[in-house]
């Protein structure tokens, strides 16, 4: 991966992975990529876990549990779609509207 990759170049190639040898391939590019940029290995694994279950959120239930296996990752928010389902419309609604408060209260 280049250096300045952006989100959906990092990202999205790992949205149409669909074997586990790939996948296990394509998170360690992943980490590599954010070691190189001075991250220790527990933490860019956590990261990139993390960074590709958000991402998988924007796509549709299968992809989101497509990645969340192949990965073994769950969405920051809103958890595993296999433990969870997927969030109705008023879940993601007060998802946001707590991630705002705790945002608002980290400011001076």
């Amino acid at each position: 991966m280049k250096k300045d990759i952006t989100i959906g170049e990092k990202y999205g190639p790992a949205m149409e992975i669909q074997t586990q040898a790939a996948a296990d391939l394509y998170f360690e590019q992943c980490v590599a990529h954010s070691m190189r940029h001075g991250v220790d290995r527990a933490k860019a694994e956590q990261m990139e876990k993390s960074n590709l279950s958000y991402y998988a959120g924007y796509y549709g239930e299968e992809t989101r549990e497509r990645v969340e296996r192949l990965f073994k990752c769950e969405h920051p928010v809103f958890g595993a779609i296999a433990k969870n389902g997927v969030p109705t419309a008023k879940e993601a609604f007060e998802a946001g509207v707590r991630m705002g408060k705790a945002l608002a209260e980290t400011k001076p």
